[in-house]
């Protein structure tokens, strides 16, 4: 088959699966991007999700022998909620990040990728081809960048044309020679928008980002939440959108484009307080298809503590003493000392009081005098 034909008809079929943009690119190693990781990596910049092999990272031909050229493929995502619930003083909400409010998008866009991948196979048997979706080897936005689909924007995201920053992304690794794409050209010129509003500092210039500030990475993470970023993560529970809602080029970009990646308003932003009993099987239930249930409960319901504490919510208390008294995890009883610290009722004083007396683990101990500490500063 004529190899541009065939570009042209893989590109019509992307329409047909629902794929929004597809680019294509030379599977050449990405000889900047290695550099730049070397550097972020002595920074002490990464979160430690990432493919730790820089090789891997940057090397196409090491994940598939004699790769040729790479599909990059984006999915937009909606960046509005219809009828989006309000909280009140009884029931507060937290919030998921847009990229976890549809179905988990890494089985959606594998879904794309499979049937693409089956359609290829079909015209040229002897292909060879891998895919991957944010958690393989290979930079999503490297690939992206190079194929046209966007420019990398100093808030670290893709950002395309036609839907923003809105957009998931995954490639397909071939042995195809395929014409690749040019690449956009970079739209962010002089604003500095994302990097001045940026909660945590975490963007430490256009482009670079301190993983290990970002409120995207910390909601994630398992463990105590570092006391300065309690104040900042108000009531996120997974993710921080701020860097995109602040970009001008998102500005307008709402798409409603696939059913599955819809948001329930009662799960992408869910009352706390329920949040806070609830069982592993009724956790995985409700969230276990969103792509912020990933982590497990554990990091969503500290979440939700801090949420909680940052909201003073008095009618909190109750479940927070509860959680203090009889909770097996030392980070959720801890947390739960830390929040009843700042919401600072009686009941919340004379509670810590009594578990300081009683608490055994020197973690929990330290937050509970933190919560004493807050409820007399």
């Amino acid at each position: 088959m004529d190899i541009n034909q065939l570009k042209e008809e893989i590109i019509a079929y992307s329409k047909e699966i629902g794929i929004d943009k597809i680019g294509f690119a030379s599977a050449s190693a990405f000889q900047t991007l290695k550099n730049r990781l070397e550097r972020h990596r002595e920074l002490g910049y990464e979160s430690g999700f990432e493919e730790p092999d820089l090789e891997k990272r940057t090397n196409p031909e090491l994940l598939l022998e004699e790769a040729k050229s790479i599909i990059a493929i984006a999915v937009a995502y909606p960046s509005k909620m219809k009828d989006a619930p309000r909280g009140t003083k009884e029931d507060r909400r937290g919030i998921f990040c847009r990229a976890s409010w549809g179905h988990d998008y890494h089985n959606v866009l594998r879904d794309r990728l499979n049937k693409l991948e089956a359609f290829i196979t079909e015209k040229v048997p002897g292909a060879r081809l891998k895919s991957m979706v944010d958690t393989g080897e290979l930079s999503d936005r490297a690939v992206a960048e190079r194929a046209g689909i966007g420019w990398s924007g100093k808030n670290c995201a893709i950002i395309t044309p036609e839907f923003g920053s809105y957009v998931y992304l995954g490639e397909m690794i071939t042995t195809l020679p395929l014409e690749p794409d040019q690449p956009v050209e970079d739209g962010c010129g002089t604003c500095n928008k994302c990097i001045d509003v940026c909660p945590t500092g975490a963007l430490v210039q256009g482009g670079q980002l301190n993983s290990n500030r970002c409120i995207a990475f910390l909601t994630q993470t398992k463990g105590f939440l570092p006391d300065e970023f309690r104040t900042k993560i108000g009531n996120r529970l997974y993710g921080c959108d701020t860097c995109q809602t602040v970009c001008p080029e998102n500005k307008g970009k709402d798409f409603h484009l696939h059913a599955e990646l819809e948001p329930d308003p009662e799960i992408a932003k869910p009352k706390l307080k329920p949040l806070l009993q609830m069982s592993n099987r009724e956790f995985k239930e409700k969230y276990g298809h969103v792509s912020g249930s990933w982590r497990g409960k554990k990091p969503i319901q500290r979440n939700a503590i801090i949420a909680l504490a940052h909201f003073k919510d008095e009618t909190a208390v109750p479940e927070l003493i509860k959680l203090l008294k009889a909770d097996v995890r030392p980070v959720i009883r801890g947390t739960a000392a830390w929040a009843l610290g700042k919401i600072g009722t009686n009941e919340a004083v004379s509670e810590l009081e009594m578990a300081l007396l009683k608490e055994k683990e020197e973690e929990v101990i330290e937050e509970i005098k933190k919560g004493l500490r807050l409820v007399n500063s």
